[in-house]
């Protein structure tokens, strides 16, 4: 039975792009390219988003639009009579699930910074109470679980009007003030005296900087960030391409996506590095740019108490774009494995999600000196590094195989159905490329993030920096 479709494709493209975007674009690309020499980084991450990224969004929209299923049945309608491809079914919904225990969590810090600004509690602050404000937020119990259950409120509340009347109408409204904001936040910030060696830094490529940290560092960091964006392997894109019809082909919608999410990820770039020149802010200061860094920023320019207030709320419609399509997606998982209503799959995976989104909170108080992968690590280093370093490679690596092989799916069906529609076509001269070269440079990432985590000497050694 064909699924509830979309109402316009540009519902479609905001929809997957707002998945694909959330906050690693809007928090970790700016911070990781200040850590990785500006410009050149950012040429080497887009070349491997069309290399890497593009081809595997395009097997996902395939699998699900074949199937008509979520990632919980897809490979249980598409798979050849008695392999086993359904197993990743389970890793698949469990990404999701774990993607959500952390993310609640980190969108409620956005609304929680958010608030602060209009109230202005970081006026008269200087730098280093401004970073002690964030080790008081994340320290503070009851206020973290109290924004996650808001997050987990409304974006199930969003859900459980609907594919058409709630995701794509509310999302549509979301993605739509999020582009706005951030091309105002831009205007302003490459504006300012001072501006232009932030520009600089990170339009005009400096191959000196590929040097200083290492090319083959910066290379894998450039890897990661363009594999690691559109939120490939577990299924989240998968649920969307069964939603799409099939009067538009399904690379040329790839693409769109694509470019939306990447331009997001440029457009935050030109809000954050202009701003740090301006006010001789170091760009590579690393995952405490956001909470850390950009609220100094804002103390020292006119009005910027709600020029930050702005930022906050973009930051936070980036949040909320993903949370709405991952649970989305854990919905359908409910609905295509029981029959179940959407209304009783919204109520028990509303619990279900704030439960599990409790030892995130935790590991920032309560279980504080559980480490789980040493040093100063925490549960929400534990989770990202079970879905980041582990599930979304090896689940893209799945789809790469099944949509390739002829003991999976095969490339006969895959790019009948890719290219089902009008649109730019999946060219067939890629099957060597997409069958055997590209999950060499999966595994490759599936390994680069072991060794950085646990033998990071060694990785040194390897990749320089």
């Amino acid at each position: 039975m064909e699924r509830e479709k979309f109402s316009s494709r540009l519902g479609f493209l905001l929809i997957s792009a707002g998945c694909a975007i959330g906050i690693g674009n809007v928090w970790r690309f700016p911070y990781i390219t200040g850590q990785y020499g500006g410009a050149v980084f950012v040429l080497i991450y887009l070349l491997f988003l069309a290399i890497l990224g593009l081809p595997i969004m395009v097997m996902e929209f395939a699998v699900g639009r074949a199937s008509q299923k979520s990632v919980a049945l897809s490979f249980n309608v598409l798979e050849p009579k008695g392999s086993k491809w359904h197993i990743y079914r389970w890793f698949g919904m469990a990404g999701n699930y774990l993607l959500m225990m952390f993310y609640t969590t980190v969108g409620g810090w956005m609304l929680t910074y958010f608030v602060k600004m209009v109230k202005g509690d970081f006026v008269g602050l200087d730098a280093d109470q401004v970073g002690a404000e964030f080790g008081a937020v994340t320290s503070q119990m009851g206020m973290q679980i109290f924004w996650m259950i808001v997050i987990v409120l409304v974006g199930f509340g969003i859900c459980s009007l609907g594919l058409q009347k709630g995701v794509e109408k509310i999302t549509k409204w979301m993605m739509c003030s999020l582009f706005v904001i951030m091309v105002v936040l831009a205007i302003r910030s490459v504006t300012l005296p001072g501006a232009v060696e932030g520009l600089k830094f990170y339009l005009v490529p400096d191959f000196g900087r590929m040097v200083e940290n290492g090319i083959g560092n910066t290379i894998f960091a450039a890897l990661g960030q363009a594999f690691f964006t559109l939120s490939l392997g577990i299924g989240a894109m998968a649920i969307f391409g069964s939603y799409i019809g099939r009067d538009r082909s399904l690379m040329g919608e790839s693409v769109s996506i694509t470019i939306l999410d990447t331009l997001v990820a440029l457009i935050a770039g030109l809000i954050i590095f202009p701003a740090c020149s301006a006010y001789s802010v170091n760009p590579g200061e690393g995952p405490g740019l956001v909470f850390v860094t950009l609220p100094n920023v804002f103390n020292h320019m006119a009005g910027g108490r709600w020029w930050g207030a702005l930022f906050f709320i973009f930051m936070s419609f980036a949040a909320l774009s993903t949370i709405v399509a991952v649970f989305e997606n854990i919905l359908s998982f409910a609905i295509d494995l029981t029959g179940c209503s959407r209304k009783k799959a919204v109520a028990c995976n509303l619990v279900a999600i704030i439960l599990l989104s409790l030892p995130c909170v935790l590991g920032f108080t309560a279980w504080t000196g559980f480490h789980p992968l040493g040093g100063g690590s925490n549960i929400l280093d534990l989770e990202d590094f079970l879905v980041s370093n582990n599930l979304l490679p090896l689940g893209s690596l799945v789809y790469l195989l099944f949509c390739t092989r002829r003991y999976g799916w095969g490339w006969d069906n895959f790019i009948a159905e890719a290219n089902q529609g009008r649109g730019l076509k999946f060219p067939r001269w890629a099957r060597v490329y997409v069958s055997y070269i590209l999950p060499v440079i999966v595994l490759l990432v599936f390994v680069q993030g072991y060794l950085s985590k646990f033998f990071p000497a060694f990785y040194a050694r390897l990749f320089g920096g």
